[in-house]
């Protein structure tokens, strides 16, 4: 969505704006596209291969950090940067992760279990699943894949752990495979085109790199160090993501304020944010990128 993303920004050429999420730079490139020499961009990514194609720019006006958008205003401290014309936030996991077998994040490509963005911090996906409870993988699943069949997928992961030892799960097509075996005797035709893997393999990304928490820090962090009049742009490809960025935008926009009993009006003291869209690809950009079908943008206007 790029076209979507640029009007979106409004940039303007002398501005300063943030990318949170670089991934292989498609929005940066874009926006450096409209920036004249006095115009800035900081890019943000928490994946190291992000950041190594992030310097491959070597651009003047852009500078990398390698972190997590939640450090946001820990890193613009950092640049001695008060305020932005604009912050850009493409959530979820990027095409070259899920291209890439060795990153575990894809059960297409069968690949070592690990689904982590920075691969050199925290637990990865197996780590977690050799060790959970039962319990804590179906709340996983269910609560971030919304899984139906959560409880289920969670049994026939500790049962197979059990009878494999040390040598289970070691690769996402196994993985893949054991979930599937739950998964497709229960459908009874229902989930046409999707792999019963989908959800599941969701739900555990997002629990590893804790993206639903990450999503809410960073926003915050995004909203305070926006100038007057600069803009918001988030990206999001499920209704878990989508659902924490339309809440907060319309808390910050004061559309969930009480209403004045006497006039009527609703109690929006302290909003922070106005203009508040959103915006889904155009046919084109589907049948350019499938990936694309499932992405919503919302953009907000810093007051």
């Amino acid at each position: 969505m790029r076209d979507e993303v640029l009007e979106a920004l409004a940039i303007r050429a002398d501005g300063l704006y943030v990318d949170c999420t670089f991934g292989r730079g498609g929005h940066s490139a874009a926006i450096l596209a409209q920036l004249s020499t006095r115009g800035r961009l900081i890019a943000l990514d928490r994946d190291p291969q992000a950041i190594a194609a992030a310097h491959a720019l070597a651009d003047a006006r852009l500078t990398v950090v390698h972190a997590r958008f939640s450090s946001l205003t820990t890193v613009l401290n950092k640049l001695e940067i008060e305020a932005v014309d604009g912050v850009l936030l493409d959530l979820g996991v990027s095409s070259p992760q899920l291209d890439d077998a060795a990153r575990g994040f894809s059960f297409r490509v069968s690949g070592p279990l690990d689904m982590r963005m920075n691969p050199t911090e925290g637990m990865s996906a197996r780590e977690w699943l050799l060790q959970a409870t039962e319990q804590d993988i179906a709340k996983v699943v269910r609560d971030y894949g919304e899984e139906r069949f959560a409880v289920q997928i969670a049994k026939a992961i500790v049962t197979y752990r059990q009878r494999e030892g040390e040598t289970a799960l070691q690769s996402t097509a196994e993985l893949a495979d054991l979930v599937a075996s739950v998964v497709r005797p229960r459908q009874r035709g229902a989930s046409h085109g999707r792999d019963p893997a989908t959800r599941t393999f969701q739900a555990l990304r997002i629990f590893i790199n804790q993206e639903l928490d990450e999503l809410a820090r960073g926003l915050e962090a995004a909203v305070a160090c926006l100038s007057s009049g600069g803009r918001l742009v988030v990206i999001s490809f499920h209704s878990l993501e989508d659902r924490i960025v339309k809440q907060y935008i319309a808390h910050e926009s004061g559309r969930d304020a009480p209403i004045d009993p006497i006039r009527g009006t609703r109690l929006a003291v302290g909003a922070r944010l106005t203009g508040a869209r959103r915006v889904l690809p155009s046919s084109r950009e589907v049948s350019c990128n499938a990936r694309a079908r499932s992405a919503v943008l919302r953009m907000a206007e810093r007051i």
